[in-house]
Parts: C-alpha cells; sequence; structure tokens
C-alpha cells in the first residue's frame, strides 16, 4: 500500500532491495537490542528515501533501520519517497546563502538544510561545492541530522559544534553519558573531547568487565560488588590460601568449591579483565588460611585515597588518547607556530634525555603523530625521507622528533610525580591550543605552586 502526499511517497518496500548511499553516514552501528526490536515491533518510523532515474531507491536517512530490519528479516518497511528536484536544491542554497548573509543559521538548521539537499540528489561533494562547505563538514552534518539524538541535541542546544553533536550518536543508549557530554559542551567546550574519551574507555572498559562477569556467573561463581582484603571475614582471597599439602591455591583449585566468588575489573590500558578469586568458607573446601599482611582493613581514609588513585590514572589514560590525537591535527598543519624552532631547541637542551632515549629507539611516537609507518630494521629512515622529499617540512619533522620524544616519556606517574620540565611541556600545548584535562592540569598546578 502507498501513501501520496504533496511531497512524496510512502511506499512499502522489501529493505533488501533498497541501495543505502555511503555519502550519508559512514558508519551504522545494529546492536541485538536494536534488531530485536525491529523484528518485534517492525519499523514504526519511514525511512527517507528518493528514486534515481534507473528507478533504484536510494536511503538517503534511516541506515541502521534499514540495516536491522534486514537482519531481522522484515519483509517490507516503510519508505517516504521524496523526488529530487534540481530547482528545490537551488532554492534551499539561495535561501542558505541569504540567512547566512543576514543572521548566521544555526549548526541545527545547516544540518538541516543538508539533509534536505541531499534528498534532492546532490552529494557530499556538490553539496560541500555550491554551498562552500567542506566535505568534511556536510558529512558530519548529515550524520547529524540522520540521528534523531544528535538532531534533537543540536537544535535543542545551539552552543553544541556538528562534531560534538555526532559524538552524542555513539551513546544512544545512554542518555546519562549524553547528558554529561551535552553539559560539558554547553559549559567548558575545551573539556568536550576528554570527556568523550572517558566515556568510551568506560563504556569498553565496562563491556570487559560485564562480559567476564558473565561467563564466571555461568561457571558458578559469585559476583562480588568490591574487593576484600586480609582481615575481612566475608571472603578470603585465594592468594592467602594453602593446600592441605602446602600448595599456594590457584584458580583451578577452586573451580568447583562451595562459595567460590570473583571480583572482576577492567584495569586502564588493557583490553582484559583483572579477576580477584575468593572463597567465603576456605576450611569447608578443605584449604588452610597462612600468615598475611598485618596491616588490617583499609581505613576510609586509605579507601579514599584508593579511589581517587584509580580515577585519575583512568582519567590520564583517557587524556592520553585526545593529546596524541591533538599532537597528530597540530602537525597536520601547513604553517607551525612562531615560537616552535624555540620549543625544538628547548626539547634539544631541557628534554634531552627523554628525546635522546626516544630518537635511540626510532621515536615510534614521532612517526604516529606525523601518520606515517615506521621503517623496518635495516631500511632507511622514514623521517629522513621526508625532508629529502619536501625540504618545507623539516620543521615538522624536528618538532614531531621532540615532541614524541616528549610525550614517550609520560605515563601516569607524571600526575602522581609532577616535575617542573613536564609542566613546561604541558603549558606550552596549552599555549598551542590544546586543552588541558583535570588531570593534566595537575601537573601544571604543582609546578605553580613550587614557584609561589
Amino acid at each position: 500500500m502507498n501513501t501520496t502526499t504533496h511531497t512524496g511517497t510512502v511506499e512499502h518496500i522489501d529493505p533488501q532491495s533498497l541501495v543505502i548511499e555511503a555519502n550519508v553516514r559512514p558508519s551504522a552501528p545494529i546492536t541485538p537490542a536494536f534488531v530485536g526490536s525491529i523484528r518485534e515491533n517492525g519499523v514504526l518510523t519511514p525511512v527517507l528515501a528518493r528514486r534515481d532515474e534507473q528507478g533504484n531507491v536510494l536511503v538517503r536517512a534511516g541506515q541502521r533501520r534499514t540495516l536491522a530490519a534486514r537482519e531481522a528479516g522484515v519483509a517490507t518497511i516503510p519508505v517516504y519517497v521524496v523526488e529530487a528536484s534540481e530547482a528545490t536544491a537551488e532554492r534551499i542554497i539561495q535561501q542558505m546563502v541569504e540567512n547566512d548573509q543576514r543572521e548566521a543559521l544555526t549548526q541545527g538548521d545547516r544540518a538541516a538544510a543538508f539533509q534536505q539537499l541531499a534528498f534532492e540528489g546532490l552529494s557530499v561533494t556538490a553539496i560541500a561545492k555550491r554551498t562552500g562547505t567542506k566535505a568534511k563538514e556536510v558529512k558530519t552534518a548529515l550524520t547529524v541530522a540522520e540521528s534523531p539524538v544528535a538532531a534533537s541535541a543540536i537544535n535543542d542546544h545551539h552552543a553544541l559544534t556538528l562534531d560534538q553533536a555526532a559524538v552524542l550518536i555513539e551513546f544512544e543508549d545512554d542518555e546519562a553519558v549524553r547528558a554529561e557530554l551535552i553539559e560539558v559542551a554547553t559549559t567548558e567546550p575545551a573539556q568536550f573531547d576528554h570527556a568523550a574519551q572517558r566515556a568510551r574507555d568506560d563504556r569498553a572498559r565496562a563491556k570487559i568487565k560485564a562480559d567476564a562477569e558473565t561467563a564466571l556467573a555461568a561457571r558458578g561463581f559469585e559476583i562480588l560488588d568490591r574487593e576484600y582484603y586480609y582481615g575481612d571475614s566475608a571472603y578470603t582471597s585465594v592468594r592467602e590460601l594453602r593446600t592441605a599439602d602446602g600448595e599456594r591455591v590457584t584458580p583451578e583449585h577452586i573451580e568447583n568449591a562451595e562459595g567460590r566468588a570473583v571480583y572482576v575489573s577492567a584495569p586502564w590500558g588493557t583490553d582484559t579483565a583483572r579477576i580477584s578469586y575468593y572463597l567465603s568458607d576456605p576450611r569447608a573446601a578443605g584449604f588452610v588460611k597462612e600468615g598475611g599482611a598485618v596491616s588490617g582493613p583499609m581505613t576510609d581514609e586509605q579507601k579514599a585515597e584508593r579511589r581517587t588513585l584509580i580515577a585519575n590514572n583512568k582519567a590520564w589514560a583517557s587524556a592520553e588518547t585526545v593529546r596524541r590525537e591533538w599532537l597528530a591535527s597540530f602537525l597536520s598543519r601547513k604553517t607551525l607556530p612562531k615560537d616552535a624552532a624555540a620549543f625544538v631547541a628547548k626539547g634539544l637542551t631541557t628534554h634531552r634525555r627523554n628525546v635522546g632515549e626516544a630518537t635511540r629507539d626510532g621515536n615510534t611516537l614521532a612517526h604516529e603523530i606525523l601518520g606515517i609507518e615506521q621503517a623496518g630494521y635495516g631500511n632507511p629512515d622514514k623521517l629522513a625521507a621526508i625532508i629529502e622529499q619536501t625540504p618545507a617540512k623539516a620543521g615538522h619533522v624536528a618538532l614531531a622528533i621532540v615532541l614524541g620524544g616528549i610525550e614517550s616519556h609520560t605515563s601516569k606517574q607524571t600526575w602522581r610525580y609532577p616535575a617542573a620540565v613536564d609542566a613546561a611541556y604541558f603549558t606550552q600545548l596549552a599555549a598551542w591550543g590544546y586543552g588541558l584535562s583535570d588531570v593534566e592540569q595537575i601537573v601544571t598546578a604543582a609546578a605553580e605552586a613550587d614557584q609561589d
């Protein structure tokens, strides 16, 4: 059954026959829950599409719904088919230009206008050329316009950029995270990239933890919500136990024991879970408890310090990802800042040990932030090749070598034991436009305190 309106037709079409245009949304994460919902309820909101000269129906918005419908085996889905029109496209472009000249359009307005142009059959390249916009921005705008979550956010919060709204799509199923990111974007925009990376890392760690807990629960282990230490009576760590023969108890020993339990965590910087094994009644399982630490249970103050340590270590790992991505973008600029040469000189003097060690080992980070593959053992240095091929890039290579050397010697110990040279490095990055995260500001704050 088809329903005709004054602008298009709603048709019920086999999702397998639809053509999904790749230039609308680069990726479309499909979760099992989303597929299950489509299988149970069908596609409730029509996808938007146009028909080309060959009669193919091309999806412009609704990529996820179409893919999920295919996976769910749905026979037909509602498709709102809009006819392409050059006249309509020209009208939209003129309206955009006129509005921008009179009063700048909001990002939400621009995203909606780009989506309308896409409906009219214009490619990303054509939209970019005719509106004087970068193709990357057009792609991002179309991605935002397609997502109800992102489109709603950018219309409700005009301070959001298109890139920030696009990040919200990653967290379509987590309203709390989206709200937190919107709060950061509208109050502390310089911290948005850090907040987003922390959210990604937290989600990845949560999945590692949940997957491990599911597998362990299936094996009969009780899942604990905290760790237990020497002196706690409810559970005893297997590290404190020995068998009747005096052997240390291992997880294999308690695989079928009554009262077996685990606490699962996902340490930063790893892709595997850390599992602590416990027994609620070691004696009943045939094990004996050996001597352990005499310090007793942790005090509230010690627990608070440990929570802070863990939180800042996680924050540092996320900040490191954001910082190194920023360095790569920074070195992709055609022109370096005026004080770049002075910084290189400082790097070869003040930071000479770190830069020297990194250079001796091939300076992997210098290659990474320049976006080139490191040469294999015995092959010519690719950094030298850049200078030979493009002498004007010598300054970029020199700065990358210094930045890579300094950066390779930063770690979670940097925030715990801030040094003046570390503070100088982060202060310089901030001067060049990098937004320091809270944990990185601990480093610069420590240096300022020493000077007072």
